[in-house]
């Protein structure tokens, strides 16, 4: 039993990192020992739980149906685990999330820095990335999003609603034609994603604006603001970045305004967590707390 549990985890790791070498770095193993287990477990099961090609490990039909299995197993571990400790007042160990850059730069460090002021033992890790966090490959153990997914074994609570408005820099406001509606705009530079890297229609702002063109594009909102921090354009920026950029000045308040929402989204099983319940819940209000504060000073 023992064995077969080891094979399991390395069987998870090849199987979210879709590579010997990406599972061999999680496991501290060398790729050729990993490979060599997976032969293993696959002899020991009478079935190929992977295909393999030059682009990596793809998971088989009975690898797919392995990996819910695996995935419950290693839960019940942890909640075993967790529970034979006993419940502290403190957290500790490691947690890791995933989020959007908008609220990974302007959000998370507030609320993580309280939170592990209040827990030293927690190490918090914060993965900001312009795309959808892949919670199945345990890229993280819970995720902000700004929609809320609909596949998956997954739990889904939403933490909030903010702002955003169109902004430009005092600088480059008083250097161009005013703005009081919206046909003002065709004689304005814009900022704005890279069209075909938004990865959330959420977060296609600009298009829904009737804008043919963006003179400056990124994946990231945080340069986005910052480009207009510099007075180069306008941009359709978060309320809760602005303190962090008191030159931005927000135009057309009466016409665009949007309104989106964060959501926390964790792994189905870690409910039977309470260190990771314990920690959703303080990162639910800190994230409602920041925001609110934020929006309040804009």
């Amino acid at each position: 039993m023992d064995a077969q549990w080891d094979d399991m985890k390395v069987f998870l790791a090849v199987a979210r990192e879709a590579s010997l070498s990406g599972a061999g770095r999680i496991l501290k193993m060398d790729p050729a020992t990993v490979g060599r287990r997976i032969a293993r477990f696959e002899a020991a099961l009478e079935t190929p739980l992977f295909v393999k090609s030059p682009q990596g490990y793809a998971l088989s039909a009975s690898g797919d149906r392995l990996l819910v299995h695996a995935e419950a197993a290693e839960q019940a571990m942890r909640a075993g685990a967790e529970a034979l400790t006993g419940p502290s007042d403190t957290l500790s160990g490691q947690i890791r999330i995933g989020a959007p850059d908008g609220s990974a730069n302007y959000i998370l460090p507030q609320v993580c820095a309280q939170i592990c002021e209040e827990h030293p033992d927690l190490d918090i890790q914060i993965v900001a990335l312009p795309r959808v966090i892949n919670l199945s490959r345990r890229e993280a153990d819970m995720a902000v999003t700004v929609s809320a997914p609909t596949a998956g074994q997954l739990l889904v609570q939403k933490l909030t609603d903010y702002k955003l408005h169109m902004v430009g820099s005092h600088h480059y406001l008083r250097k161009h034609p005013p703005i009081k509606k919206l046909e003002d705009l065709k004689g304005h530079k814009m900022i704005g994603y890279i069209p075909d890297m938004i990865f959330d229609q959420e977060l296609d702002y600009i298009s829904n604006l009737g804008v043919e063109r963006v003179a400056l594009a990124s994946n990231s909102v945080s340069v986005q603001i910052k480009l207009a921090a510099q007075g180069t354009a306008l941009c359709v920026a978060h309320d809760f970045s602005m303190p962090a950029h008191r030159m931005l000045r927000k135009v057309l308040t009466d016409k665009i305004s949007l309104t989106r929402s964060f959501y926390l989204v964790r792994h189905q099983g870690d409910q039977r967590s309470e260190r990771l319940n314990r920690f959703a819940r303080a990162l639910t209000k800190g994230i409602r707390e920041e925001v609110a504060r934020l929006e309040a000073l804009t």
